[in-house]
C-alpha cells in the first residue's frame, strides 16, 4: 500500500458536498446487487443525515478539495452491546482512486470517529463477491457474523 498523498484529507461532509456524494452513490449503486441509483432518493437521504448529526455522520476523503470518497455511519441502539451502535454504510471511492490505500485510511478515520462518539459496535453489509472490500474491512478488524441479513421493503 502506498502512503497517502500530502493533499489528501478526511473530514465531515457538508451540504455543499451533496452533488459529489450523490455521484459517488450512483457509482456504488451500479456495483451493488440490491440497489439502483436514484438521484432524488439519494439526495433526500443524504440531506437527512447531513442536517442531523444525531442520525449519523458522513465522512469524506478529499484530494485538493475534491470529494473522492465517502463512508457513513448511521446510529442506532444495541441492546446486546448495551449502548450506541452504528451501521457503516455507503463506502465508495472514485474508480481512479482505488488501490492506493485511500479507502483503508478513510475507513480507519470513520472507525476512530465512531469510537470517539461512543459507538460500541459497527456493523456493515457487503456483497458476497466483493472480496476487495471485504479484505479492507477485515484488515481493520471486522469479522463475518453468523447472522444473515434479511429485508422487508415497506414502500
Amino acid at each position: 500500500m502506498s502512503s497517502s498523498p500530502p493533499d489528501l484529507r478526511f473530514d465531515f461532509a457538508t451540504l455543499d458536498d451533496l452533488p459529489a456524494l450523490t455521484g459517488l452513490l450512483a457509482l456504488l449503486f451500479t456495483q451493488e446487487a440490491d440497489f439502483l441509483p436514484d438521484t432524488e432518493k439519494q439526495q433526500r437521504a443524504l440531506r437527512m443525515i447531513l442536517e442531523d448529526r444525531q442520525r449519523g455522520c458522513i465522512y469524506v476523503a478529499r484530494r485538493s478539495n475534491e470529494v473522492i470518497g465517502m463512508v457513513s455511519t448511521l446510529y442506532t441502539v444495541s441492546t446486546a452491546s448495551g449502548g450506541q451502535a452504528a451501521w457503516l454504510e455507503d463506502m465508495v471511492l472514485l474508480p481512479d482512486c482505488r488501490g492506493q490505500g485511500i479507502g483503508a485510511a478513510l475507513l480507519r478515520y470513520a472507525v476512530c470517529a465512531a469510537r470517539d462518539a461512543g459507538v460500541l459496535r459497527l456493523t456493515l453489509l457487503t456483497d458476497p463477491g466483493n472480496a476487495a472490500a471485504q479484505a479492507i474491512y477485515a484488515a481493520e478488524g471486522f469479522e463475518f457474523s453468523v447472522m444473515r441479513a434479511m429485508r422487508l421493503t415497506l414502500c
